[in-house]
């Protein structure tokens, strides 16, 4: 816990379970490793934004993924307020329904180790990355933030709010696909690809799920999907 290692170029792969003083084994690229002191008194969580609508199995899964890969101490889902990207392209539910279901997920993990964070639907207006970041490390100077992201989501970190700036408070999680080929940004991001067993699970089909009255059992808790009928999410309007 007290002495991790950076590479140079920052990149590393690493497969689920690969111990640290095995990355090399997998690196993809000819790399030197120079030691990284963690301070003592430092907490190393992932944040895991989303909008979560609903939140499902594949949402716990790699969170549970992410943090064996990267020794993470706690892994916090960040429900977004406004996901403005995809806001301004879908309707997206209620934050606070969103949230009430995330909570509920969390809830029946009973992962000490999961929590939920509401500080982007307590702000209001767009959900921006780099405001929730500096929020953390303003209440927690020592901490290191480690950004789990979907590939998809890395292939589009130009377009996001103050993206120079994001990138100097934390690493990134990617999660890639087994034998899939994932986009990896370079610098200044430090990243870690993080391969995560492949479900076709997604909140879009899941919403469809909903709409045609299927069950989702197994796939969202049950205590989320309570919530989401209870509010009419996804229903076809009379």
């Amino acid at each position: 816990m007290g002495r991790r290692w950076w590479a140079s170029p920052p990149l590393r792969h690493v497969p689920i379970g690969a111990p640290p003083s095995r990355l090399s084994a997998w690196s993809e690229f000819p790399i030197r490793f120079r030691p990284y002191h963690r301070p003592v008194d430092a907490r190393r969580i992932g944040l895991f934004g989303g909008t979560f609508d609903p939140p499902h199995l594949v949402h716990l899964l790699v969170a549970a993924e992410v943090r064996s890969a990267l020794d993470l101490d706690e892994v916090v889902l960040v429900v977004a307020g406004d996901p403005w990207q995809k806001s301004a392209t879908r309707s997206v539910s209620p934050a606070e329904v969103r949230l009430a279901m995330t909570r509920a997920a969390v809830a029946e993990a009973g992962r000490p180790w999961l929590r939920v964070d509401d500080v982007e639907v307590r702000r209001g207006g767009p959900s921006y990355t780099v405001e929730t970041v500096e929020a953390w490390r303003s209440a927690e100077p020592s901490i290191e933030v480690v950004l789990v992201l979907g590939a998809d989501a890395a292939g589009g970190l130009g377009t996001w709010h103050r993206a120079e700036d994001l990138s100097r408070l934390v690493e990134l999680a990617v999660v890639g696909r087994p034998g899939a080929t994932t986009t990896v940004p370079g610098p200044p991001w430090r990243t870690t690809v993080v391969d995560v067993p492949q479900m076709d699970v997604s909140s879009t089909v899941l919403r469809e799920r909903i709409r045609q009255g299927r069950a989702t059992d197994l796939l969202v808790a049950d205590g989320a999907r309570a919530i989401a009928d209870g509010a009419g999410l996804y229903r076809v309007a009379p």
